[in-house]
């Protein structure tokens, strides 16, 4: 019976699958690094498209913010606008009254007596002048609570003036402004009452 050698034949297979398991391995990482590369890039786009939406959203916002910054600016000019148009408003309207205040001033400083300063800060008026006795002071006092314009009088300082020979009294009195409520169309007559006057004594 012939013997058949096998060995070269077996080796050739053997050699032949290895090849193609080699080549099945070589054509999978190809096919591996080429998904990786792929799925790479994908993301970088995506990353990219982001951060170009991040980019535009910034820009955006950076927008709002300077537009909210000049709105909130205007409106602090607005409030400030409208309290000095209610300050005018409210000026125009007291306006007849402090005439009124003045004309009044004038004809209640009794004879004998006479200011050296008037100085109004808010509703108070400071009023510093020289008399000739501690009666027409008492008697300036009584007319300022009876006048229309004028309320709460205080007398703070009342000494005799060195300087003068007939030893005149150097007097400070503070009162209150009562202007009372301003008229709607803000035009009364300065010369019309804001309240009764009382009968002087």
């Amino acid at each position: 019976m012939a013997h058949i050698n096998l060995l070269p034949w077996r080796q050739e297979l053997r050699r032949e699958r290895q090849r193609q398991f080699f080549t099945l391995m070589g054509l999978s990482v190809v096919l591996m690094v080429l998904i990786i590369f792929a799925v790479h890039l994908q993301y970088s786009r995506m990353i990219s498209a982001q951060n170009s939406r991040n980019a535009y959203l910034n820009t955006q916002i950076e927008e709002l913010n300077t537009r909210l910054a000049k709105i909130k600016k205007l409106e602090k000019e607005r409030d400030k606008l409208a309290r000095r148009i209610e300050k005018i408003k409210e000026l125009q309207a007291n306006r007849p009254k402090i005439v009124q205040m003045f004309d009044e001033m004038v004809r209640i400083i009794p004879d004998g007596m006479y200011l050296t300063l008037l100085q109004q800060t808010g509703k108070t008026i400071r009023l510093e002048g020289i008399a000739q006795s501690n009666e027409r002071v008492s008697s300036f006092m009584r007319n300022i609570d009876e006048a229309v314009t004028l309320t709460k009088p205080v007398l703070e300082v009342i000494k005799q003036d060195p300087k003068t020979p007939e030893d005149d009294r150097i007097f400070i009195v503070t009162a209150q402004q009562d202007l009372g409520k301003p008229d709607e169309e803000g035009a009364a007559d300065p010369g019309a009452p804001g309240k009764p006057r009382k009968p002087r004594k």
